[in-house]
């Protein structure tokens, strides 16, 4: 039986991958502070603080898979001192944002990186991570750089913003479509592929992301998904910013809008991922499985990205 341990595991993607882990049979534990919930069923939940002494004293024996999500220097570092001796794979979940240029379309895991200069960026942290994990781990490492997840359950409400939005009809703001893209993997998506590489012992580096989609294509599904009977309003960027709107996400932000001069940040090469055996729903299936989270949370509910139902309306006057 393999023995995993998932470094996380109580919130989003780790549970997830620690469930469909467990699903297959293997002896799954998850290290977690478990503030963000429990652990999955038939898995085992070490609750430790990782920045604290002896948060691995529990976790006894060899390894056959580690999957560490975790970005902060002083947490990677700290589980490769306890646990690199003792895994005979490690995953390490990475992200798309440690690419220096987003200028460049269908870019692949070779384009260069940022500097790790200032670690409190996530995007400098998780190259810094991903330097140190492979000095220590060397052939037995697999990077996955995945870009947005999604899925229902998405503790950041980017994707979801737009089915909630457009289930209340009326008039919605919505940034130029116009060569705007969008491009996401759904969190089961991701989570089965990375129990697939685990199993396979699959090694080197992975843009897991799906395909690229257009903005106005994305909204066309989410139009049809909802039923949506309004009419959307495109602003300009510099309407929006000149109005305080955000990109990509947060407070006061149109969720997945991006700066025109980052052409590249949604349209990034999946080639590997697809070849070594991933996989990338319809985009339809997502947005209805998403709808359907956001029908049973509630679409008015307080939310970490998007604009409220109030700075869109004012918006809207502003923009007639």
């Amino acid at each position: 039986m393999r023995r995993v341990l998932v470094l996380g595991g109580t919130a989003w993607l780790g549970n997830w991958t620690a469930r469909l882990w467990a699903a297959e049979g293997a002896e799954v534990t998850c290290l977690a502070r478990g503030a963000s919930g429990s652990a999955p069923e038939a898995v085992r939940l070490v609750a430790a603080d990782r920045t604290k002494p002896g948060a691995y004293d529990a976790l006894d024996g060899e390894w056959d898979e580690v999957v560490e999500l975790a970005w902060e220097p002083e947490l990677v570092r700290s589980a490769l001192d306890a646990l690199a001796d003792r895994a005979k794979h490690w995953t390490l979940v990475s992200t798309m944002s440690v690419y220096r240029d987003n200028d460049t379309t269908d870019a692949d895991e070779s384009a260069p990186l940022v500097e790790p200069v200032d670690l409190s960026d996530y995007g400098q942290a998780k190259v810094a991570a991903e330097q140190a994990t492979a000095n220590r781990l060397g052939d037995r490492l697999l990077i996955a750089r995945p870009g947005l997840i999604v899925g229902p359950g998405d503790p950041t409400d980017r994707f979801g913003y737009w089915p909630a939005r457009l289930r209340l009809s009326g008039r919605v703001l919505a940034p130029t479509l116009a060569d705007r893209f969008v491009q996401v993997i759904d969190v089961a998506d991701l989570a089965d592929w990375l129990v697939h590489a685990g199993k396979e012992r699959l090694t080197g580096t992975f843009n897991t992301i799906g395909e690229p989609h257009t903005f106005d294509d994305f909204l066309t599904h989410v139009r049809i998904s909802l039923g949506f009977d309004g009419t959307i309003s495109q602003a300009d960027d510099d309407w929006l910013l000149a109005h305080d709107v955000r990109y990509w996400a947060g407070p006061r932000s149109l969720p997945l809008w991006l700066p025109a001069d980052m052409p590249g940040f949604a349209r990034r090469s999946n080639a590997r991922y697809l070849a070594a055996g991933g996989k990338v729903r319809p985009l339809r299936t997502t947005i209805d499985l998403v709808r359907d989270d956001e029908l049973a949370r509630g679409v008015k509910r307080a939310r970490r990205s998007g604009l409220t139902l109030q700075e869109e309306a004012e918006l809207l006057l502003d923009l007639n």
